[in-house]
């Protein structure tokens, strides 16, 4: 008795694994598929790829929420974009950037660990104000929208979190 249930969690804990893979295997499909009308999308596919892990991994995690994914990546991406306007590309430029956007991600209560990736990005792309509608903007969106897709109708866990009243 003991080992049949212990099989059938392990059964399910597998299939669980299955499915986040294969769910962060589709989102970052499609939007690799944006690569090829806006190149700009595969500058961001790194903190993307960090931002998969925590959707589909840890789907109930407070960095996980669609506040966190979408506050972190835009507002790192801003200081970025500040920082690139107004400074000179420097190792202390980078730092100050990434630094900043850690303590403002905190401090809005928006915190992303992949989004500390995207000063460093934007800051080594020299990329223009557009880099925060596309790729950053409708990135997170389509992330978003497909975690909420998947953890309704896929996974079943309920996305996003409910926060109680």
């Amino acid at each position: 008795m003991r080992l049949h249930r212990f099989t059938a969690l392990y059964r399910s804990r597998i299939f669980a694994i299955f499915l986040a893979g294969m769910g962060a295997t589709v989102c970052i499909f499609i939007m690799a598929q944006g690569a090829q009308i806006a190149p700009s999308y595969l500058g961001i596919m790194a903190p993307f790829g960090a931002t998969m892990v925590i959707l589909f991994a840890l789907p109930k995690s407070p960095l996980a929420q669609p506040k966190n994914i979408l506050g972190g990546h835009l507002l790192t991406t801003a200081i970025g974009l500040i920082t690139l306007y107004y400074w000179e590309v420097t190792p202390i430029s980078i730092a100050i950037s990434v630094g900043l956007g850690v303590s403002l991600m905190m401090l809005t209560n928006t915190l992303h660990p992949p989004a500390g990736a995207n000063p460093i990005l934007v800051l080594s792309l020299n990329v223009s104000w557009d880099f925060l509608f596309t790729p950053v903007l409708s990135g997170c969106l389509l992330i978003v929208l497909f975690g909420w897709f998947y953890h309704n109708w896929i996974s079943r866990i309920g996305y996003p979190l409910r926060l109680k009243p």
